[in-house]
């Protein structure tokens, strides 16, 4: 069993017995993630609560550019697969935490924490996040459809498609960057 003594939090975190606050640094991650999947979550539930085919302003985009049901069916589907993937990493998150959290009962004893496992929990909710983040955009891209028409047919839904599938995938890749980084740092230094 490969574990690793380390303190989970507290004014110790830094103490010289080897561990240190590597797992309050994980915790701190956890947090972190439950906390954003939280926000995104609830724009999903929002997302799913809200009727596309309803129109404040009356104005509908022109017939030839309106989507067909394929488009709005798609955009529950993917509303529902950000909200599950979401909801996923959130509890992965959780359950990571309160183990922790177990097995160190008092806040500046020392726990024997199963590294592979802590890491593998982690990838998985991280995992979660970026599958949500993916499925969100894919939802939100068929919102421009609905709203502005479709892609091939209208210049403005492409112009408002364009930051989104940019900005989102480029956030994307420099949050595996960092956590490829991050876990490749640990396994060349140890969890600390």
């Amino acid at each position: 069993m490969d574990e690793v003594g380390a303190y989970a939090e507290g004014p110790d975190a830094g103490d010289a017995r080897g561990g240190g606050g590597g797992t309050s640094i994980d915790i701190t991650a956890l947090d972190g993630i439950m906390n954003v999947n939280s926000l995104f979550t609830f724009a999903v539930f929002v997302g799913l609560a809200w009727n596309p085919s309803s129109y404040p302003d009356g104005g509908l985009p022109d017939v030839d550019c309106a989507v067909g049901n394929r488009v709005v069916e798609d955009l529950v589907s993917f509303h529902v697969l950000a909200f599950a993937s979401f909801l996923f990493s959130s509890l992965i998150a959780l359950c990571l935490k309160q183990a922790v959290r177990l097995v160190r009962p008092h806040r500046r004893a020392a726990a024997r924490i199963n590294k592979a496992l802590l890491r593998g929990g982690i990838v998985a909710s991280a995992v979660g996040s970026v599958l949500g983040c993916g499925f969100l955009t894919l939802a939100l891209v068929n919102v421009v459809q609905v709203k502005l028409g479709r892609l091939g047919c209208s210049g403005i839904a492409v112009g408002a498609i364009v930051p989104l599938v940019t900005l989102i995938p480029t956030a994307m890749i420099i949050y595996i960057a960092i956590i490829f980084y991050a876990f490749t740092r640990r396994s060349h230094h140890g969890l600390r």
